[in-house]
């Protein structure tokens, strides 16, 4: 094994090996020397990290001339050599595509990959966006979608939305000349088209061709009405790409937005082991395989040298930039809260729950009480089971009240408490750790009698809907929570949900009821 201090104090690559010979990890370092002993010097290395120097049993290395070589070779090794310990690009989403074919009579689809033939649009971040863009283009440009061509014509072809080449209706030069200005909007060049359709509509009307006047006409507010619900304040010369992060257990989650001059283009997430140098890591293995932009707006500083690397690959010079305060800051601020809410957001609205209610534990799993009737007749209850901050349908129970006549929805919340918890002490299953309760401090209280009855103590509240106040036991106020922060949301969100699920059962009941 090599001895760390006998590396040189130059920039290069150094290579961890196995004791099978297997690299297992490839670095970068300005100083080949103080970085390969940082590993072996430390006490405060994150625990893959130590995993990973356990595991070394040989170093080898690769002198550079300058650090951006370093950036270079580094990306040709790890492609070379897939090491365990480098993270693993793999973007956590995929989005859909819109696909034009390579037929004489091209057709436009969606497709999740880009492994076929024709050319690919995309990936689309919204699919309502994109369904609604495919939907214009095939309707304004007469666009087939069928795999195959019929025999004969379809709804569409009949309704007019497709131009019908199966009947002939249409050349095969006219089509594809249809086909390629669906796609200029596709490739974004809608002022160019306009301009075209603006004077083929001028021509048109010129020779009296009013019919196809009108036609080009509408296709050309079609486009206008495009470009305008395309249109954002933050028109640029330039594209950026904008990177921001959360790190939590031990695991990164990554998001990247492609800004094509100004307009959002495109949205990457990724999750991958945190280790030390992780975002330079990152950039350097994701603009290998992605053209970087004129700008790559970041958190936080990295090597100076990722931006002569990042300019190597793209032809031209790159800014790395790292916003304090202003427009960009407030997009890396916004990148940021696209990373929660994408990762984080339920787990977010559990540790605000937690300490909203002062609750001993994570509300990991919530049962949610509601009773539904009319006029005392058909009273049913519901339960409804969230984990992790999302429904778990599988967990929902319904019950028809047995013991209560008349309007009593304290009885009946006291029947199903009861019916429930019973039920899971005799099975040995697992209690909720929080219970909530539709409605105020009677219900709140039958429930709390019923616990006590069966020894159980799991946290429990209820909610009264006319000002969404929050009760607990113990507190004759309800609580000081505002109605729309982020707790009290919470809770309204499950209370709607086992109201929705009491209701359905109400009504199926009733309907069964009048069934002769």
């Amino acid at each position: 094994m090599i001895d760390p201090q006998s590396l040189p104090a130059e920039p290069g690559c150094y290579l961890f090996s196995d004791d099978e010979g297997t690299i297992i990890y490839v670095g970068k370092a300005k100083n080949l020397k103080r970085r390969v002993s940082s590993y072996f010097s430390r006490h405060d290395l994150d625990p893959k990290t130590r995993c990973l120097v356990a595991a070394i049993a040989a170093i080898d290395f690769i002198v550079t001339d300058t650090e951006v070589e370093a950036f270079i070779l580094e990306n040709t090794l790890i492609k070379k050599h897939q090491p365990k310990y480098n993270i693993d690009l793999k973007d956590s989403k995929s989005y859909a595509y819109i696909h034009v074919t390579d037929e004489p009579y091209p057709r436009i689809h969606v497709a999740r990959g880009t492994d076929g033939s024709g050319r690919y649009y995309g990936p689309f971040v919204s699919a309502r966006e994109r369904d609604d863009l495919l939907r214009l283009l095939k309707t304004l440009f007469g666009l087939r979608s069928c795999r195959r061509l019929p025999r004969r014509p379809c709804l569409r072809a009949h309704i007019g939305s497709c131009s019908a080449p199966c009947t002939g209706a249409i050349s095969e030069d006219d089509y594809r000349e249809r086909a390629r200005r669906a796609e200029a909007v596709l490739k974004g060049d809608i002022a160019g088209l306009l301009r075209t359709l603006r004077e083929e509509m001028a021509a048109s009307a010129e020779w009296q061709d009013y019919e196809r006047a009108m036609e080009l006409r509408d296709q050309v507010a079609a486009l206008e009405g495009l470009r305008e619900r395309q249109h954002v304040d933050r028109q640029k010369t330039y594209n950026e790409d904008i990177v921001n992060y959360i790190t939590s257990d031990g695991t990164v989650s990554l998001m990247l937005f492609n800004i094509d001059r100004g307009t959002l283009a495109g949205k990457h997430e990724y999750t991958f082991d945190e280790k030390e140098g992780f975002l330079e890591e990152f950039l350097t293995r994701y603009y290998a395989e992605n053209e970087p932009p004129e700008e790559v707006i970041l958190p936080e500083p990295v090597d100076d040298a990722l931006s002569g690397y990042l300019s190597h690959l793209r032809g031209g010079k790159v800014r790395v930039v790292v916003p304090q305060r202003g427009e960009k800051k407030n997009l890396l601020d916004l990148v940021r809260k696209n990373v929660e809410i994408a990762f984080f957001g339920d787990r977010i609205k559990l540790d605000d729950l937690k300490r909203r209610l002062h609750l001993p534990d994570l509300p990991v799993t919530i049962e949610c009480f509601d009773i539904s009737h009319l006029s005392g007749t058909a009273m049913v209850g519901s339960m409804v089971q969230f984990r992790w901050g999302k429904p778990d349908k599988r967990n929902y129970r319904r019950f028809r009240i047995r013991t209560v006549e008349g309007v009593d929805d304290f009885a009946a919340i006291a029947e199903v408490v009861r019916r429930r918890y019973s039920r899971l002490q005799k099975e040995g299953g697992r209690l909720p750790n929080l219970i909530l309760i539709d409605g105020g401090k009677g219900q709140l209280a039958a429930a709390v009698a019923v616990l006590r009855d069966l020894g159980i103590t799991v946290p429990i509240a209820a909610i009264a809907k006319r000002e969404e106040e929050v009760f607990v036991p113990g507190f004759t106020h309800p609580l000081p929570l505002d109605r729309h922060e982020k707790a009290s949301l919470f809770i309204q969100e499950i209370r709607d949900e086992a109201h929705r699920f009491a209701i359905t059962y109400h009504r199926t009941l009733r309907k069964k009821a009048v069934v002769p």
